[in-house]
């Protein structure tokens, strides 16, 4: 043992991870046929220990036996403890084959626990001056956190410290043991005080300090059980405290010197791990075996879009889905949860009767605790109604109404609250969502408590594969799972038959609700792993899933709009439009239905026979908006006016009427929908009403953002990146001149024309400024010489000019151009200066014009998705920021580069400061980040 360095001891609960792992991951076999599900997890787990969280000494602390020192204190203790599955069996002796493979120290004790020798290990490193991290998230041995010793849960990768011992117990570390002789332990059999759970022993425990005063006092305590209990139960607490404390006095069979970390014999590990056929790990690890592997080690390849895996990630066709419970009393429910807190992890999902969280009822929940094994339980179904015979009601009787058939028993839905949710809220246990944000919406407005930690099986496969496919969970199941889940059209039918999900017949709901459940556990067990193996973890651990708590807030806020101003807005969009259309029949010759495609294709083409026109399959003539804005180009003026009509015409119908009917009529807020794993780029998206299309510049867009207003003695409050892409745009290609620009506050684009035309900054002219504010915006784009040609209204040629100008100015774009094209020619993705992967479809496309597009994405992909990026960094931690600063701002709306609050009005100054701070700080670059902030009744004013 080295003098130079302080220990610091690594150790691992072996066996308490060797059950979680065996009901976490689905069966799978070796090449003999022995089960190594639970030998397949420690492997992974102790591999991820040694690669990232190598102490100075580390090892594995297994139990020795069944019967130890406190069987002969208390004979009942654990006695009815069933005894392992007997698949499990045998992996117990191959987690210590596992053990020694990787050359750790497996240490054991006869007529000893594990934790008993964790907490003598512990206890001698800390006084030898060293530290201990314990791998393992047992409530048993939390009691042992102390400054030196800390814990880790080995599923999850996350620390445990007091904090976390305090949000379980309700208590510090140095309390546990006393909160715990209280309440008892029903799984090993110590009693406890009957009636006292953990709010009421940490209630206790904070009110007389500890177990002995308790018991003191309870003689004292008014008359009710609880003080019966503790008065009969006392020398029953007494020895639950003696069977849950930890030795620290156990012995230490190993001493510590001989638990030095060394590396481990590549030979010997590699052909132990062929023999076991975890290719995977061999591959990972970059180590050689002569045994042939199997095919149970996760994918590290995704598939192509609408291909399979390469290999079956975890073996979906060894674990049948189905045929799943349904839960309809308290005492199975309460069984559910029990296994779910065993498991350390479990899927969640809602089934509601509407889309919209804020508004739909919550009609039952499923739950799964292993691959196959999962439960559905129903709280809102009811019948069809049954038509009764039409018969006249004699004198005096009630009229007849339609009787419903009964559904079998369901369970009250506060019941349900009660006992899930303390599992939810649960710390140590990891719950499991696909697309977390729409069930925490609904599971809070019911009333459960706000579901900590939280994966999502969305965000996950989000943050490796964004671009490349869908993230909806039945793709999602056919692409990683070679499974098709059942589909909620064969549940509830489609078009006018089908009925609402409280109407489907409960064993059919059972059989869709809880495959949901089992398939999102098994995308969990199969994708989470990939996203170290393509670098994203930090991607999705510190942006995508602790952002989705902030937009569901930001969701249940929404924001005030004058509705009174948007009924004006749309009686003056209809008369201008009336006034567009008589101008355009003035053009036309005649009355035609504007809005009509097959009409306005008739005029054009048929009757005036202009140029370019092209029938679609249905025989109709093309009349998107590209056909129309060729031939406006072209100098026709009906074409451009048909743009103009559609324009204002969607404006119309998007925001001035539908924002009428999309408010709340009590609050007269609206609540958009934010969308977080739908474009390629990491951009945010949102509907229901979608506010990223609302026009920048125009008269129109200007007028709708003063209909959102801010509530009575508040104002809005908008921070808006400056020119952020073109500022990563000068990070990424190292464009010395654009970062000298940027650092000094000079006008990117006045700088620019300087660069490009070679004229002085000063007296430029507003035209040749326009000209490379065009450039600088458009590169990002790829823009070609006829779209800004067509945008600054001069040649293709002369456009082409400028361009050449530019590049030949700043070859470093160019080149950067050129870079981002190769790199997603031979990858497929192109990536953030923050590590997320955009996947570029069509880079390869032989169709011309679809592989231009992809190159263009390419292009602008990295800049796009940077931005995306920095802007949830800033909202990832502006709460808190809020919170320290004691002020009650409210972050409402995303858009694009922007944050849009509200907050009352004396708190203004010091908000904008505190929010430019934030997102000024977000990321760090060869250039500076400017945000730009202003205040006002209205968007429009504050914007």
């Amino acid at each position: 043992m080295s003098s130079d360095a302080p220990i610091h001891l690594i150790l691992v609960d072996g066996s308490g991870f060797i059950f979680r792992a065996f009901h976490a991951l689905p069966p799978m076999s070796a090449p003999d046929g022995t089960p190594v599900n639970a030998v397949f997890g420690f492997t992974n787990m102790l591999a991820r220990l040694l690669r990232d969280h190598v102490g100075t000494h580390l090892a594995v602390i297994f139990d020795a036996g069944r019967l130890t020192f406190r069987n002969e204190i208390y004979d009942q203790y654990k006695a009815h403890r069933p005894e392992p599955p007997e698949e499990l069996r045998p992996q117990f002796a191959l987690v210590r084959d596992a053990t020694a493979a990787f050359g750790v120290p497996g240490i054991e004790q006869a007529g000893w626990e594990a934790d008993d020798l964790i907490a003598a290990y512990a206890r001698r490193v800390t006084e030898a001056g060293g530290t201990c991290t314990i791998v393992s998230s047992d409530k048993d041995l939390m009691q042992l956190i102390r400054p030196g010793v800390d814990m880790m849960d080995p599923i999850r990768q996350k620390p445990i410290g007091p904090r976390e011992v305090e949000a379980k117990f309700g208590v510090t570390p140095d309390k546990v043991i006393d909160v715990q002789a209280l309440i008892g332990d029903s799984v090993d059999n110590v009693p406890g005080v009957p009636g006292i759970g953990p709010k009421t022993a940490s209630a206790l425990i904070a009110e007389y300090g500890s177990l002995d005063d308790i018991l003191a006092a309870a003689p004292a305590m008014k008359a009710s059980k609880r003080r019966d209990n503790l008065i009969e139960y006392a020398d029953k607490a007494r020895l639950s405290r003696t069977l849950v404390t930890l030795r620290e006095d156990a012995p230490c069979p190993m001493p510590l010197d001989e638990l030095i970390c060394r590396e481990p014999d590549e030979e010997k590990l590699g052909e132990w791990l062929a023999v076991m056929g975890f290719r995977s790990l061999l591959h990972r690890m970059g180590l050689k075996g002569s045994a042939a592997a199997i095919g149970v080690a996760p994918s590290v390849t995704p598939p192509a879009p609408g291909a399979a895996p390469d290999v079956a990630p975890v073996a979906p066709d060894q674990v049948p889905y189905g045929p799943y419970a349904t839960v309809t009393t308290a005492e199975a429910l309460e069984a559910w949860v029990a296994e779910a807190r065993r498991a350390g992890v479990c899927a969640v999902d809602t089934e509601t009767d509407g889309l919209d969280p804020l508004h739909a009822g919550l009609v039952g929940l499923s739950l799964a605790v292993g691959p196959g094994r999962a439960c559905y339980i129903p709280l809102r179904h009811e019948a069809e109604p049954v038509a009764e015979p039409q018969l006249l009601p004699l004198e005096g009787e009630a009229e007849p109404g339609p009787q419903a058939d009964p559904v079998g028993p369901q369970l009250d839905i506060g019941l349900v609250l009660a006992v899930m949710g303390p599992l939810l809220a649960d710390p140590a246990v990891l719950k499991i969502f696909q697309n977390a944000k729409f069930d925490l919406l609904v599971l809070t407005r019911a009333g459960a408590p706000q579901p900590a930690p939280i994966d999502d099986t969305m965000l996950i496969s989000y943050a490796q594969f964004a671009g490349r496919h869908g993230q909806g969970m039945d793709e999602l199941s056919r692409l990683y799972l070679g499974h098709t889940p059942i589909s909620y059209d064969e549940v509830t039918g489609t078009g006018r038959n089908r009925i609402p999900f409280a109407r489907v017949d409960v064993r059919r709901a059972t059989e869709y609700a809880a495959e949901d459940a089992d398939v999102t556990l098994r995308l969990w067990l199969t994708l989470r792993p990939l996203l170290r193996i393509h670098r994203a973890l930090a991607l999705y651990e510190e942006l995508e899933r602790p952002l989705v708590p902030v937009l569901a807030d930001m969701e249940r806020a929404g924001i005030a709009v004058d509705v009174a101003e948007l009924r004006r807005m749309s009686a003056d969009f209809a008369d201008r439009m009336a006034g567009m259309e008589a101008e355009i029949h003035g053009l036309a010759g005649r009355t035609f239905n504007v809005g009509s495609p097959k009409q306005l294709g008739e005029i054009l083409f048929d009757e005036m026979g202009l140029p370019g026109g092209k029938r679609m399959k249905s025989g109709a003539w093309g009349t998107d908006s590209s056909v129309l804005q060729d031939l406006s180009d072209k100098g026709h003026d009906l074409p451009g006016r048909i743009l103009a009509w559609r324009q204002l015409a969607k404006l119309k119908s998007t925001y001035a009427d539908a924002l009428v009917g999309q408010a709340d009529p009590r609050s007269g807020r609206v609540h958009t929908s934010f969308q977080m794993a739908i474009t390629s780029t990491g951009r945010l998206s949102s509907n229901e009403p979608n506010l990223q299309n609302i026009p920048i510049r125009t008269e129109e867009g200007g007028r709708i953002r003063r209909a959102f207003v801010a509530a009575p003695g508040h104002v809005l409050l908008s921070a808006d990146y400056s020119q952020i892409e073109l500022r990563l745009l000068a990070h990424v290609a190292d464009i010395a001149p654009l970062r000298e620009a940027f650092a000094l506050g000079q006008d990117i684009h006045a700088r620019t024309a300087s660069e490009v035309f070679g004229i002085p900054i000063e007296g430029m002219d507003p035209l040749t400024r326009r000209r490379a504010k065009a450039i600088n915006f458009g590169i990002i784009y790829g823009i070609s010489a006829f779209g800004l040609g067509r945008q600054l209204g001069i040649s293709p040629g002369e456009a082409r000019s400028y361009i050449d100008a530019y590049f030949a100015r700043y070859p470093g774009i160019r080149d950067y151009m050129d870079r981002m094209r190769a790199e997603a020619k031979a990858q497929g993705y192109v990536t953030t200066p923050f590590g997320r992967r955009c996947w570029v479809p069509g880079i390869d496309d032989r169709n011309a014009a679809r592989r231009a597009y992809a190159e263009r994405q390419a292009i602008n992909a990295p800049l796009q998705g940077g931005a995306a990026d920095i802007i949830k960094r800033a909202m990832v931690r502006l709460p808190a920021a809020l919170a320290d600063a004691g002020l009650d701002g409210s972050l409402l709306l995303q858009v694009h580069d922007e944050l849009l609050f509200e907050v009352q009005a004396r708190d203004a100054g010091a908000l904008s400061a505190l929010v430019k701070q934030v997102m000024e700080s977000a990321a760090s670059l060869s250039v500076p980040l400017v945000v730009e902030t202003g205040t006002g009744s209205n968007w429009a004013d504050a914007h």
